[in-house]
């Protein structure tokens, strides 16, 4: 009788053992298919509802909707820039090179890249930084961090809010859409040196900044990615 059970018990503990290594296989281990870091510039795509029946058929892209979709493009594009202004015609004609672009989204991820570099720079973040750059910018932002660490000197930065995120100008440069935006911010930022004290900026002031950045993307290319090619601080 007692070895009956022992039997038992030790094949209920290795059905335990196997379900519990098979769940830890599952779920923890990395499988190479995490999410990658968030683009702020990504265009989501929109979700699409599964299909109701077993015979459905995906017709093909009418032009009637291909049309409604460019009048639609224009129409945002005029609303940026005036019909039949230079900008207004880069603009077309980085949508005819990349059909993905999109003023009002692209206008969304630059505020939030903006946001991003602004408080990542503050910081002295550089992992952030570096896939928002261009090399050439990526290098001044870090040598200017690393003189202020040098100094022993830090940054206590609010960032208050973007009230304009306009663009001004745009172009294709060999293969590359370029295109600047004028940001007027709202944000607290003080530095202080090694003992605490104030050396610049003022706790108790909000300050209105003016920035124009230009960003850029290889049309051609799979990288979905806009960066930081430029920046100007307009007095």
């Amino acid at each position: 009788m007692n070895v009956f059970l022992d039997l038992t018990s030790l094949i209920f503990l290795v059905i335990a053992v196997v379900i519990f290594w098979r769940l830890r296989s599952v779920l923890g281990t990395r499988t190479g298919n995490e999410k990658p870091p968030v683009d702020p510039f990504a265009k989501r795509p929109a979700e699409v509802p599964p299909p109701t029946g077993d015979n459905v058929i995906t017709l093909p892209r009418n032009n009637r909707a291909s049309d409604e979709e460019a009048a639609a493009t224009a129409e945002r594009i005029d609303a940026v820039a005036p019909a039949g202004s230079s900008l207004n015609g880069a603009l077309k004609a980085i949508v005819a090179a990349d059909r993905d672009f999109d003023t009002d989204g692209f206008l969304a991820g630059a505020r939030a890249a903006y946001e991003m570099i602004v408080t990542a720079y503050a910081a002295g973040d550089r992992d952030t930084l570096k896939p928002l750059l261009a090399r050439e910018v990526y290098d001044g932002f870090v040598g200017a961090i690393a003189e202020r660490d040098k100094r022993g000197e830090t940054v206590d930065f609010t960032f208050v809010g973007i009230d304009k995120a306009d663009i001004v100008e745009a172009a294709l440069v060999g293969g590359a859409a370029q295109v600047t935006v004028r940001f007027v911010s709202q944000l607290i930022s003080v530095t202080r040196d090694k003992a605490g004290t104030v050396v610049d900026g003022d706790p108790a002031k909000v300050s209105e900044v003016s920035d124009v950045w230009t960003f850029a993307r290889e049309v051609r290319s799979p990288d979905p990615n806009w960066r930081l090619i430029a920046t100007e601080v307009e007095g």
